[in-house]
């Protein structure tokens, strides 16, 4: 049975407050220049975050809006469900469960032709102006920092440094890993529908539940990638700022060619999503049998770990061992006890794998009941939401790269540091929600 939260109390405050101390203490460790890093900006970000999670949970209006927002991803879902059931028929019913591959995945092509059409007719580009105007004003960012920040919103990691392009060859090493954290950080607008998908199911209040907070965590990552990214490389350049607008990067004239163009960037996503998981998914199980078939099973371990675990844990498994390492630290950002290495694991899967293969886990993991406290499945939700894992590293290596060639050795050199920026601003989401759910 899984325990509702207890709401607000001082065990949660003090267990919250740790969870950002370490946070900020690892940051802090991990600067290039200590001396340089402006506290104000880390203090106005922080109060940022806090007071969005406090209105999004505790603020009617606030809360009904993202409520109103994930209706609309739900909606869209639908629409992609009808173009399903015309092309797969009765094999598309969810009657017999939910069918990743049929029930989800698909989301993803519509998705990534509804945003190229909002893009053509430049309904994307406005919100991000206005956003960036917001930020910029408040967190005391540059033009083009504020334009892709404000851009992981709706685009990839390697889409939304796109909208920026010209200025990227002219932006120093503090804009650049800000630029890179925040992909790390946020998760594609074109992918919410999918995550939606996947962890709720046909159950239509779960399916509003996971949107508004999957939204929420990606609102909450844009004043958190900036105080980790500012902590990590502050700003000690010359930071050349002007009048920085959208680049007009759309080469299709209509809006039927957009959609088309939409069309194949999905497929393509798609294509990409099924093979990675197949294959990432073989490899744990792989491991797995190696771990439990053969080690765990000789040495006995795996009636050891069963009783310690009460039956969590079949025994040595990838899943194990990641959830081992990890357990401690989930206690210090307030993970509730009985499910430390449970969230544990799962950020682990997502760092070392990716963040579907750590979805599908955490999706199945749910189903089974083995999550004993409902904040542990939203804090879960928040840390799990975005791109830090390893294979990222290279992928935004090869999209920033081609857009700054100069700086390829740059950015290179700062990979490794932007994945454990991007996971650290979904664990400190996660913090600051857990805090206040109590």
């Amino acid at each position: 049975m899984i325990n509702e939260t207890a709401g607000f109390s001082f065990d949660t405050l003090w267990r919250g407050i740790l969870g950002i101390c370490t946070i900020l203490v690892v940051a802090y460790l991990l600067s290039k220049d200590r001396k340089k890093i402006d506290w104000k900006l880390v203090g106005v970000g922080l109060i940022l975050q806090l007071a969005f999670a406090l209105a999004v949970i505790y603020v009617p209006i606030v809360g009904a809006f993202f409520e109103l927002l994930g209706k609309v991803f739900i909606r869209l879902m639908d629409f992609t469900q009808a173009g399903v059931d015309f092309l797969l028929g009765p094999y598309a019913s969810k009657a017999g469960g939910f069918v990743f591959l049929i029930h989800s995945l698909p989301v993803v092509i519509f998705f990534s032709a509804l945003v190229s059409l909002f893009y053509h007719w430049e309904i994307i580009q406005r919100i991000v102006q206005g956003l960036s105007w917001a930020v910029r004003r408040i967190l005391n960012i540059s033009g083009a920092e504020g334009l892709v920040v404000s851009g992981n919103l709706f685009l990839g990691m390697t889409e939304a440094p796109v909208l920026i392009k010209n200025y990227i060859p002219s932006m120093n090493r503090s804009e650049i890993f800000l630029i890179m954290v925040a992909g790390m950080a946020t998760i594609a607008g074109s992918l919410m529908g999918t995550y939606i998908g996947l962890l709720s199911g046909n159950d239509p209040v779960q399916r509003l539940f996971f949107a508004k907070h999957l939204i929420s965590a990606t609102m909450m990552a844009i004043p958190g990638a900036i105080v980790i990214s500012k902590m990590i490389y502050p700003q000690t350049e010359t930071v050349i700022d002007q009048t920085v607008e959208t680049d007009k990067t759309e080469s299709n004239s209509t809006a039927l060619e957009s959609i088309s163009s939409g069309t194949g960037i999905g497929i393509r996503l798609m294509v990409n999503i099924a093979a990675m998981l197949l294959v990432f998914i073989a490899l744990v199980a792989m491991a797995n049998y190696i771990l439990n078939n053969l080690i765990g099973h000789y040495t006995g371990l795996n009636d050891w770990i069963y009783q310690i675990t009460e039956g969590k844990s079949t025994g040595l498994t990838f899943q194990f061992i990641l959830g081992v390492f990890t357990a401690p630290f989930m206690w210090l950002i307030g993970v509730p006890t009985e499910d430390m290495m449970l969230v544990g694991s799962l950020l682990g899967q997502k760092t070392i794998l990716n963040e579907f293969v750590a979805f599908v886990q955490f999706q199945e993991w749910k189903e089974l009941g083995l999550f004993m406290s409902q904040k542990s499945i939203i804090m879960c939700t928040y840390i799990l939401c975005g791109f830090a894992n390893i294979s990222s590293i290279g992928i935004l290596i090869g999209g920033i790269g081609v857009l700054a060639p100069d700086k390829r050795g740059m950015i290179t050199r700062l990979g490794p540091y932007a994945m454990i920026a991007g996971g650290m601003v979904s664990i400190l989401s996660a913090t600051l929600v857990g805090m206040i759910l109590g």
